[in-house]
Order: structure tokens, then sequence, then C-alpha cells
């Protein structure tokens, strides 16, 4: 049984800077982010593979960084120089076989998270 539990998020000003984490159990391989903001369709963030290899968003690179705490299980995704179109749902999924993905594709993860909202005005 996975479990993903997610933690951080919020409001913040553009340019400034929020960690997300998801705290993973059970058994999975990748885990990534994703976003949904109203209106649009969920969309990739950021993927952290099996063998620690990460993936990122166009829109992401340079601003954020996904990492993972190995001892506790815990994947962080640190958001820097926030801009209003990053305000989403964010949600952390996890694949039940994908090990790394160049291309984060929704219907590749098969556990979620309750999702946290990320709000930059």
């Amino acid at each position: 049984h996975v479990q993903l539990v997610e933690s951080g998020g919020g409001s913040v000003q553009a340019g400034g800077s929020l960690t997300l984490s998801c705290a993973a159990s059970g058994n999975f391989r990748m885990v990534a982010r994703f976003r949904q903001a109203p209106g649009k369709k969920r969309e990739g963030v950021a993927g952290f593979g099996d063998d620690g290899s990460t993936t990122y968003a166009e829109f992401a690179k340079g601003r954020f960084t996904i990492s993972k705490d190995d001892a506790k299980n815990i994947v962080h995704l640190q958001m820097n120089e926030l801009k209003p179109e990053d305000t989403a749902m964010y949600s952390c999924a996890a694949s039940r076989w994908v090990t790394w993905a160049a291309r984060l594709i929704e219907t590749d993860f098969h556990y979620w998270g309750q999702g946290t909202q990320v709000t930059v005005s």
C-alpha cells in the first residue's frame, strides 16, 4: 500500500520561494510533482527517478529543484523565483513501474497525494 502525505505550500509574493514535501511509504518507483491551475490541464513539474536522476518541465528548469531524503523517504520540491503563473494545486505522485522518464505523463503515475495549494501574487 503506497501512501503519499504532502506538506508545504501556501501563499507567497512573486519572486519568493516555497518548499513542498512529500512523505512516501510503500513500494513505488519514480516520484513526481504535478500541478493543475484553474481551467487548465494537469502538467508535470519535476520528477525524481529510482536511481536519483531528475527531470524537469521547461518552466521549472533553473527555478525548481527536486530532491529526496532517503533516510526519511521524503521528496522535496524547492521552488524559487515564483511567478503568478505558478499558482496551482500541486500534487505528489508515484509510479508502480516507471523508474525514470524524461517527460512526465500523468497516466504513468498510479498513486497520488492529497495536493497542496500554491498561490503566488
